[in-house]
């Protein structure tokens, strides 16, 4: 991370777009608030750039020691904040803006980690939807919980808004500290222009008119009075945004208001934050209308009460504070001679439980008063309902039949959230908060109803601009072996799906994935899909991939296809190909999706029928490539108009390009949705020229629990130039083959594209090809497998390949290092993966006996 700008001796604590200024600098860019507005609003804020910010930032707040940890922990201290108190709001935020945090905060509140991308929800129409953003958002912080104002800041960012936050001038200056931290995290620098903080207090409405007056929403938390105050200042037609003071209570059935462990968790939550918190409970209610009920639980549980707050020191009560519980026990006390009331206090006055006979909902002064009232079930939502505007959380006791049926009649009442007793002060990530979603209330949901010419277009914003990228990072290269080391120390939550490779290109190694990593992978490679021709509304999808074994290609494709809520014949690649064939022309199939080779032999074992049938307009396949022979068989023997990759990847980092309706050969666009990419020179790790081939490194985005970064894949490639003939501005690679493609003998390499050409070029050759090495006593041997539906004389072949293979001859014949042979064999006969079918390129016997 570069080191934030820090605010000098005479700068103030305003920050504006990346840099510390004065007050009167404040004044002067004010004035132009609404240009700025409109400027920085122009340029898109990817989430992606938000989530890798806050990541980076999250790791140094969770490591004491790191120099941003250390100045914003000296930032708390220095303005009052116990140390301890200190460490641990760093370590609350550091989770709060964890990635895997944040991720499922964009899932759970607006469904996906791209909602700004125009995508389509259902991919059977040309609808395009996303969240964008409000625009100008203004947070007005309080005073009271220091990690609410930046939080709420990067939910402004997360919805790509301009933000603006107000914090009082008596506050500590962690909010402003923070937020220039987080944008120094990025190296973009699109969030510091997103960021403005200024320090003032409310009174000064030079300042805070033009804030309002200029706002698209505004964000403030605070009493009625606040509230109102802040909405006479916002324009017509801006959203306001109410986080305002809230009550919550406990509701206890009579076996649990006499369990022990039940009150000592309600307690706990009274003493927590001393009943500063929006959800501390100030009344515990109990399911009767028996006064001596009320007032015997009042002195059990003050009781408890004492025990815990001897354990937790209340805070210092300034004199209003004060002046408010005096006041408020000084009357219960009073009624006490009426009947009505009960209290019992601590002597040195650190607590207080106030029963009170009659139901209605009544505030505590807080600080550890709590009021203690019965309300039969059948009366809940009749006396609470008044007071519905004001109530958040309750705590509920009983049996599970119970809380079942009080958390309903609680939420009826107008109750937002509903917790177990002794965990009111405990959130999850993406939890609703006041009853909403804040990234939608900092959002708006916007659609475009386009025609059939975008029928192949999975995002509109392709069509715009290539997607920001992150920086790829630093550090080692990492290898399928390491990624296997991972594996050892995988914690549990993350790994919830299992797949293993086929083992193509060496020994199967196993891949895990959460299942929301998997969903937005398979959600990515749905769009990829579309982006290739594939048209779930018409077309009829038979998935013919290999299934079993903890494979992935039929699931995924079962996945991917489900998601374009496309027609699928389920049928997986069965060895009964005749069945197959039957079942293809039962159900209509019309495009294929599997395996060359399984495909190439599903053709012409069931020739007959699949021509008769004629029916099969569309191919895709992954893993493997049609040659140029086959393709053509495809389209002059059995009608096949496309023949397309349905998707570039690997089982380790799941799918990485699409191909598009204009993409030919090995071409593919990116998913830079997922995937950071680099190319590096075959031998040195250093990136290459534009346009040359090298190693395809990458860096995923997408992968809870692993770090899957600088990943040498295997396959070699290039970038090309220019914008594709599709509109998409995706980037581009050629796949070149593997370094699996490469075998070495003697003194020599070969590329298996070579053989495979020279069958093609000079053989006509349509079948299958694959490369046997062996050892002799004398020399090693280089055997070239042909299917015999296809091959032409052994002798033919041999001369072809010694012809046309670069050094193959001179190898064999002046060298005397090699001997070359051909074998035509039945295709039956290859060797194969065993868990994908996918043909083993090369058969390296060298090292066997």
């Amino acid at each position: 991370m570069t080191s934030a700008p820090t605010p000098g001796a005479t700068s103030g604590l305003h920050l504006w777009q990346g840099e510390f200024i004065d007050d009167a600098k404040v004044t002067e860019l004010l004035a132009d608030l609404p240009a700025l507005t409109e400027r920085t609003m122009a340029e898109q804020l990817p989430t992606d750039v938000v989530l890798c910010a806050c990541d980076r930032l999250s790791e140094a707040l969770r490591t004491p020691g790191d120099p941003v940890h250390t100045r914003l922990a000296d930032c708390l201290t220095e303005g009052g904040t116990e140390p301890e108190q200190a460490a641990s709001l760093l370590a609350e935020l550091a989770e709060a803006l964890s990635r895997p945090a944040l991720e499922r905060k964009l899932r759970r509140e607006l469904g996906g980690l791209h909602p700004e991308r125009l995508t389509r929800p259902d991919a059977r129409e040309t609808v395009y939807e996303a969240w964008a953003p409000v625009g100008l958002v203004v947070h007005i912080a309080p005073g009271n919980a220091a990690g609410v104002a930046p939080l709420s800041v990067v939910e402004g960012l997360l919805t790509g808004n301009l933000n603006v936050l107000k914090t009082s001038s008596s506050d500590t200056p962690l909010a402003p500290r923070l937020l220039a931290e987080l944008a120094a995290a990025d190296e973009t620098g699109i969030l510091a222009r997103r960021i403005v903080a200024l320090s003032f207090p409310s009174g000064r409405r030079a300042w805070l008119e033009p804030l309002c007056a200029a706002a698209d929403a505004v964000a403030v938390w605070g009493g009625e009075d606040a509230v109102a105050g802040i909405a006479e200042l916002t324009p017509p037609g801006c959203r306001l945004v109410e986080w305002g003071h809230k009550i919550s209570f406990a509701y206890l059935t009579r076996d649990a208001w006499s369990d022990p462990s039940v009150q000592s968790a309600l307690a706990t939550d009274v003493c927590l934050l001393d009943q500063q918190a929006c959800s501390s409970p100030q009344v515990v209610y109990l399911d009767t209308d028996d006064r001596e009920e009320v007032f015997a639980f009042a002195d059990s549980f003050a009781a408890r009460l004492a025990q815990v707050s001897d354990k937790l020191p209340p805070t210092r009560l300034d004199v209003a504070e004060h002046a408010e519980i005096t006041n408020t026990e000084l009357v219960a006390r009073l009624e006490q001679h009426l009947g009505l009331t009960r209290v019992v206090a601590a002597e040195d006055g650190s607590w207080r439980v106030l029963a009170d006979t009659r139901p209605a909902m009544t505030a505590s002064p807080l600080h550890r008063s709590v009021w203690v009232k019965p309300l039969p079930r059948h009366d809940m939502a009749a006396t609470l309902r008044p007071m519905r505007r004001y109530l958040q959380t309750a705590a509920i006791a009983g049996t599970r039949a119970d809380v079942a049926e009080l958390s309903r009649s609680a939420v009826t009442a107008g109750v937002t959230r509903v917790t177990s007793v002794g965990a009111m002060l405990d959130a999850y990530h993406g939890e609703p908060h006041d009853g909403v979603y804040a990234l939608q209330r900092y959002s708006r949901r916007v659609a475009v109803q386009a025609d059939r010419r975008f029928t192949a277009t999975s995002c509109l914003d392709d069509l715009v601009a290539p997607a920001v990228q992150t920086r790829p990072p630093a550090g080692p290269l990492l290898d399928k072996a390491g990624v296997q080391e991972q594996l050892r120390s995988l914690a549990p939550e993350h790994a919830h799906l299992y797949f293993r490779s086929g083992g193509s290109t060496g020994a199967p190694a196993l891949s895990v994935f959460t299942n929301a990593d998997y969903d937005t992978q398979m959600r990515a490679a749905a769009n990829g899909l579309l982006d290739s021709g594939f048209d779930p509304a018409h077309d009829r999808a038979a998935n013919l991939f290999y299934s079993g074994g903890l494979y992935g290609g039929f699931i995924s494709f079962f996945s991917i296809l489900e998601r374009l809520n496309a027609t699928q014949i389920p049928l997986s690649a069965g060895t009964d190909l005749a069945a197959v064939a039957e079942a293809l022309v039962t159900y209509r199939a019309d495009t294929l999706l599997g395996m060359p080779s399984y495909l190439w032999q599903l053709f012409h074992t069931q020739g007959e029928t699949l021509r008769a049938y004629g029916g099969v307009r569309k191919v895709y396949y992954g893993g493997e490539h049609f040659t140029a022979e086959q393709r053509r068989v495809l389209t002059d023997d059995f009608g096949v108009e496309v023949i397309r990759s349905a998707a570039y990847g690997s089982t380790d980092l799941g799918p990485l390009a699409y191909q598009c309706e204009h993409a030919e050969g090995s071409v593919h666009h990116v998913l830079t949705d997922l995937h950071t990419l680099e190319i590096l020179d075959l031998d040195e790790d250093r990136p290459v020229r534009a346009g040359e081939p090298g190693r395809l490194i990458f860096t995923s985005r997408a992968r809870s629990g692993q770090r899957l970064e600088r990943y040498q894949i295997g396959d070699i490639g290039r970038a090309l130039d220019g914008v594709c003939p599709c509109g998409n501005r995706a980037p581009r690679i050629e796949l070149l083959g593997r370094h699996g493609d490469v075998a070495r003998i003697g003194t020599n390499s070969y590329h298996y594209r070579r053989f495979v050409d020279a069958a093609e070029r000079h053989l006509g050759y349509r079948g299958e090809l694959q490369i046997v090495l062996t050892s002799e006593a004398a020399r090693e041997r280089l055997t070239v497998r042909l299917d015999g539906r296809y091959a032409p004389p052994a002798d033919s072949a041999r001369a072809a390949f010694l012809a046309d293979v670069p050094g193959l001859r001179s190898a064999v014949e002046e060298e005397d290092l090699l001997t070359c042979s051909v074998e035509i064999t039945d295709g039956a006969a290859f060797e194969r993966t065993a868990a994908s079918g996918k043909l083993r390129t090369f058969v390296d016997l060298r090292t066997a006996g």
